[in-house]
């Protein structure tokens, strides 16, 4: 009979998340973040973060593996603990912010490779020049809240080389190599709440 009871329980569990997943999650701004990291003077590294950022995503299938995920960041809330250096990125060099105010990601197709692994292609817009990029993803879970709705957790990773996006500013240093490296990790750790 417990057993019997404890079939009923899961498939009860199943039913209700997969029911939250088909409509929209909300992000969690206070539990996520857009860091990147980029090398300095070639042998050290730099790791920044965007403050203003949102995402939207919306899912009909229980696996995430029809997710629509549109992304927006805003490109003068870098911060990289140093004043000098933030205002430099938000400049022509780099983002040039005012000009080019938001960095854009919008997903294009999502391809489940391991029980909690996908592979998030998508195309990446800055300063208005886009790219398909591949956001290698791990869906660390769903769990119930306090409230009665549902959290569910995601981090991706992916690299990109900063000049295919016309950041592009190649100062030298002494030995040839470049003051700030050209290719980019991004990492997005992303916490999604879902009442329904």
């Amino acid at each position: 009979m417990n057993k019997i009871l404890s079939y009923f329980a899961a498939v009860a569990v199943f039913v209700s998340v997969g029911s939250a997943q088909t409509s929209s999650w909300k992000l969690d701004k206070a539990h996520s973040q857009v860091k990147f990291t980029v090398a300095h003077l070639v042998i050290s590294e730099v790791t920044g973060f965007f403050r203003d950022f949102d995402v939207t995503m919306v899912a009909d299938r229980d696996d995430f593996t029809d997710a629509r995920i549109e992304t927006i960041v805003k490109a003068s809330s870098i911060e990289t603990g140093n004043e000098r250096r933030d205002n430099h990125l938000r400049g022509d060099d780099f983002f040039n912010a005012e000009k080019f105010p938001e960095i854009k990601f919008k997903g294009t197709k999502i391809e489940k490779t391991g029980e909690d692994a996908y592979k998030i292609i998508g195309d990446l817009t800055i300063r208005e020049v886009t790219k398909s990029v591949t956001l290698d993803t791990k869906h660390k879970g769903i769990i119930t809240d306090s409230r009665g709705g549902f959290r569910s957790v995601f981090k991706a990773i992916t690299t990109i080389d900063r000049f295919d996006f016309g950041v592009k500013w190649d100062r030298l240093i002494e030995g040839g190599g470049l003051v700030a490296g050209k290719d980019v990790d991004i990492t997005l750790s992303m916490e999604f709440t879902n009442e329904k």
